[in-house]
């Protein structure tokens, strides 16, 4: 049983930063890739930042590339999403997402997911 809990959202300015956090109850943390998507009202869930089990790998969608960082503390069985200079575009519900088996941006490939926390981007 995987449990992924999502915390660090809410109400900021355009311009500001935010870092999100994901803790994961799961044995053997360490071998899971995990990804942060996001989904606005009336749109799909869709990709924005992933990281394989060692860090050595992190993938990232084109509209938050240069301002969105995904890290991972394997000690605290914890993901991060640190988000700078955030827009109006970004407003969402931001989950993160497990997977034991390879690192990939296809959110089919994820079996596990957290409830989402909110990040809205007043401008």
């Amino acid at each position: 049983q995987v449990q992924l809990v999502e915390s660090g959202g809410g109400l900021v300015q355009a311009g500001d930063s935010l870092r999100l956090s994901c803790a994961a109850s799961v044995r053997a943390f360490s071998s899971y890739a995990m990804a942060w998507f996001r989904q606005a009202p009336g749109k799909e869930r869709e990709f924005v930042a992933a990281i394989s089990a060692s860090s050595l790998r992190r993938y990232y969608a084109e509209a938050v590339k240069g301002r969105f960082t995904i890290s991972r503390d394997n000690a605290k069985n914890t993901v991060y999403l640190q988000m700078n200079t955030l827009k109006p575009e970004d407003t969402a519900a931001y989950y993160c997402a497990a997977d034991p088996r390879a690192l990939t941006s296809d959110k089919r490939q994820y079996d596990y997911w957290g409830q989402g926390t909110q990040v809205t981007v007043s401008s």
